[in-house]
Parts: C-alpha cells; structure tokens; sequence
C-alpha cells in the first residue's frame, strides 16, 4: 500500500520536462493543488496493465520501470522512468485502459494530476498539447529503435545495450565522487537492480543474463556485489552495443 506524504505541486524542484514547465505563472496555476504525493516502495504498483487511468502521474523522485505481460507471464520492460517524468498519459489522450504498468524499483515519490484536470488544460492550452506531441513523438522514436534492437541483436550486445540504458537514465541522480575523495574523477556508475528485472530489460531468460553478466565481470566491463552492478567500461560498452547498429537508426 502506498503512503501519502507531504508534497504539492506549487513547491515540487523535480524538473517535470517541458510538459509542467510550458507556460507563463498564470498558465501553470492549475498545478496549485494540494492532493498528497505518494511514496511508493520497491517492488510496488502504481497503475496496472488494464486499469484505468485515474490521473497523470509525475514521478518527483525515484526510479520506475513500465512493463507488458506476455501470455505466458512473462514480464518485458518496456521502459524506465527516472525523476522529473510523466507516466500515463498516452492512455489518458487516448481514452483507453493503461496498456502498461508502472512499478517502482526504489523508493519512489509520485504526484498524481487528476485525469479532468489534465484532460481541461490539453483542450485549452496550446503549450501543453505541443509538449505532448513532443513526448508522445520521442517515445514512438525510442519504442521503434528498441524493438528492432531486441529483434537482431545478439543477446551479448543486448546485455552492453541494457547497462548503457540504466547508465543514460539513471546515472545524473547517482554521479558525484566518494566521501572524502577530493579529486575530480567521477566513480564509476553503480545501480542495484534485480537480475529478474535486467533479464526483463535486455529481453532474455535470468539464467541467461547471470552466465552474460558474469562473462562481462571476467572481461572487466563491469563488476558486480549482490544486486549492485558497476560498469567499469562504458566505452567499451558502447562498441559492444553498436557493434550490430543499422546505418541511421530507426526509420522515421
């Protein structure tokens, strides 16, 4: 079960992208509620797979994976959510049932926009509308790319490609250097994630991304302590990754 805590809109410095960020002071008043965020924990549910959808979601903080069930119970991240996005509202615009569901990987803190009120400031404010047709556009550009990766792409590349997405979504909230270090260098990037949910990230079997991720601690490219993995080689990541690309990306 979820808990509310205290935290509003009006005084949220999450940086909610272009879409709570596309008007003048007056334009963005109907953000001055006072409905409780919610906290969320590891492992718990924020909306599922065929509910329907009560209102935007703003994750204020935390990480969040959007995931599909297969026929078999198989569960696929489609996508990860870090703090400062929107979750849900390719349902809400479309009036259907949630296609996907969101649940939390950490400790997360979400905000929810009732669905009238989000649904009001779409027909009448331009700003909005245009912000999500900017996120609505990325995201097709981003579903495209990562269906044809899982489509040819070795399950190696794969692993190299799902390490690099963890890295590029998460790694701003987890940059800095160690306490007492007074050097530039950044430490490398360190998540904890769940072998269960790596698995579901790169599209393969458990069994299958531990032999993988063990083959990539003995090579160097990263290094692991329980659930935590740390890449130790994200260059070399990166030409792993790549090394299947089709010349210019997804079409458009």
């Amino acid at each position: 079960m979820s808990l509310p805590v205290p935290h509003s809109c009006q005084h949220c410095t999450s940086p909610l992208r272009e879409l709570l960020r596309c008007g003048s002071a007056a334009e963005v008043d109907w953000l001055r509620h006072e409905e409780p965020s919610q906290r969320y924990g590891p492992g718990q549910l924020i909306y599922r797979e065929g509910g329907r959808p009560a209102g935007l979601h703003c994750l204020h903080a935390g990480r969040v994976k959007l995931t599909k069930t297969s026929g078999d119970g198989k569960e696929q991240i489609i996508r990860l959510a870090g703090g400062g996005e929107v979750l849900g509202f390719r349902s809400l615009l479309a009036g259907t049932t949630h296609a996907v569901s969101a649940v939390a990987m950490s400790d997360c803190t979400v905000c929810l926009l009732p669905r009238a009120l989000f649904l009001e400031q779409v027909r009448t404010n331009p700003a909005v509308g245009a912000a999500l047709l900017r996120l609505l556009a990325q995201g097709l550009g981003e579903a495209a790319e990562r269906l044809l990766h899982l489509a040819y792409k070795p399950v190696r590349e794969r692993l190299a490609e799902a390490l690099l997405l963890l890295l590029r979504t998460y790694g701003h909230s987890v940059a800095g250097t160690a306490e007492g270090d007074h050097d530039d260098e950044p430490h490398p990037f360190a998540i904890a994630i769940t072998r269960e949910d790596l698995a579901a990230l790169m599209g393969a079997s458990k069994e299958t991304s531990t032999r993988m991720l063990a083959e990539f601690k003995h090579e160097g490219l990263v290094g692991t302590r329980g659930s935590t993995i740390t890449l130790l080689a994200p260059e070399r990541l990166r030409q792993l990754a790549t090394r299947y690309e089709l010349v210019g990306g997804a079409s458009s």
